[in-house]
């Protein structure tokens, strides 16, 4: 398997969804605690191997993936995992990383190839685990080791060794703070949270409909083709069909907790999560000659940033997670569309304070208010969880199939993706119903 250098001279080709597949996704510290990245990722990809058959002459041009929390030993994690899988192993793979854009990301390089004529197929993906974060080596611990392989004789290697001290045996644990702020990303939220007026019921209306979706999409069998058993699991683990506002507005505040008006709690904040995901894109052409439906096209995507620390010379007026209240505007200005012309959205919930600040900042910004119905009618991050490379294709592939087998919507009925990331960023794109 290869991918062509050559660029098509002809008009870009339409990117169709063809189908996902993603492991039941689990709270960190849970059933897959002993669970590295390239097996929950093996697993995702292999069960979209069997379900669309993509081995001998299905076998697909590329596979795109990445993980946020790796090991050493995951430099390679894309390739190792088609190694380990039942792709064909002269599948060629590389890793890609834009912290929870990541899936998304990934899924706009197979379809930009696919696009341009350079691939007719392609699996893209993602993976992360929480409970198998890598404990990096204290730094000063690390000076030393270093100026101790410097050393040239016995004696002055003997001299560095000898400075180090119990402290330094403590592992440096990752953090999920910000850099350039040393704020949590749910403090930065919090932030925004009150910036906006985004009170505590309306968050926990949200997290709950987000559990009543996912719950139904499960009972209805609207997840069968979508999610393959792995280690026990079934289902999310994450998931608590019985949730309601009443139960939430029992929890503790957990982000901004030293203000008095603090509404940001474990029940409306995704928690930290371990999974994969994958979702097979291809060519008209090369669907048809599979035998093979597309669900949607892909039809637009935009990436954003934004200034959310003074440190970064900026203004910093912005919240961290507020990328997307400018992506897709911009987004929709170029595709000449607007929120009234969209059937569905789905809108990655990292927080539920977090969506509904980006539903107000697009309303600030001059686009129509988004129909709640019609809002992650299947569930979203507040009830799956958020295995942060995993998210873009779980996403992408659901809405998909909701597009598809959305009832009274015309083919080119569409879809709008918004997915915040760490670091100020965004990642949103659409789908057309094929």
């Amino acid at each position: 398997m290869s991918s062509s250098g050559l660029i098509s001279s002809r008009t870009p080709r339409r990117v169709a969804v063809i189908g996902g597949s993603r492991i039941p996704f689990a709270r960190s510290d849970g059933p897959y605690a002993t669970c590295g990245n390239q097996e929950m990722l093996s697993a995702a990809l292999d069960g979209l191997v069997e379900r669309y058959g993509l081995t001998g002459e299905r076998g697909v041009g590329e596979f795109v993936a990445g993980a946020v929390l790796k090991h050493s030993r995951d430099f390679n994690l894309a390739r190792e995992t088609v190694l380990g899988s039942r792709l064909d192993p002269r599948t060629p793979a590389y890793d890609i990383q834009q912290a929870c854009g990541t899936g998304l990301q990934a899924v706009i390089a197979v379809a930009n190839k696919i696009a341009l004529g350079q691939l007719d197929s392609g699996v893209a993906g993602g993976s992360d685990t929480a409970s198998d974060a890598p404990l990096g080596v204290n730094d000063e611990l690390r000076r030393i080791l270093l100026a101790a392989r410097r050393a040239k004789t016995f004696k002055e290697r003997a001299k560095e060794i000898a400075r180090v001290r119990p402290r330094h045996l403590v592992p440096e644990i990752p953090r999920n703070s910000e850099p350039r702020t040393g704020l949590s990303m749910g403090e930065h939220a919090a932030r925004t949270a009150r910036e906006w007026g985004i009170g505590r019921y309306e968050q926990d209306a949200l997290a709950a409909a987000s559990h009543r979706n996912l719950a139904t999409a499960y009972d209805s069998g609207f997840l069968h083709d979508l999610v393959v058993p792995f280690r026990g699991l079934a289902r999310d683990h994450n998931l608590r069909p019985g949730t309601s506002t009443q139960k939430l507005a029992e929890l503790r505040p957990v982000f901004g907790a030293d203000q008095p008006d603090a509404t940001m709690t474990p029940g409306n904040s995704t928690p930290l999560t371990d999974g994969a995901a994958t979702v097979l894109l291809a060519s008209e052409e090369w669907a048809e000659r599979h035998g093979l439906r597309p669900l949607a096209y892909l039809s637009a995507y935009e990436t954003g940033a934004v200034s959310f620390s003074a440190q970064d010379g900026g203004p910093g007026e912005d919240g961290l997670l507020m990328a997307p209240a400018y992506a897709v505007p911009r987004m929709l200005e170029r595709a000449g569309l607007g929120i009234e012309d969209f059937e569905l959205f789905e809108i990655h919930e990292a927080f539920a304070s977090q969506v509904l600040a980006t539903l107000a900042a697009w309303e600030k910004r001059g686009l129509a208010p988004v129909d709640r119905e019609r809002l992650n009618v299947a569930g979203s991050s507040l009830a799956t969880g958020h295995p942060f490379a995993a998210t873009g294709a779980r996403i992408v592939a659901t809405l998909a199939k909701l597009l598809a087998e959305r009832e009274g919507a015309a083919a080119g009925a569409r879809g709008l993706i918004s997915v915040c990331a760490a670091g100020g960023q965004g990642v949103t794109a659409v789908l057309e119903k094929a």
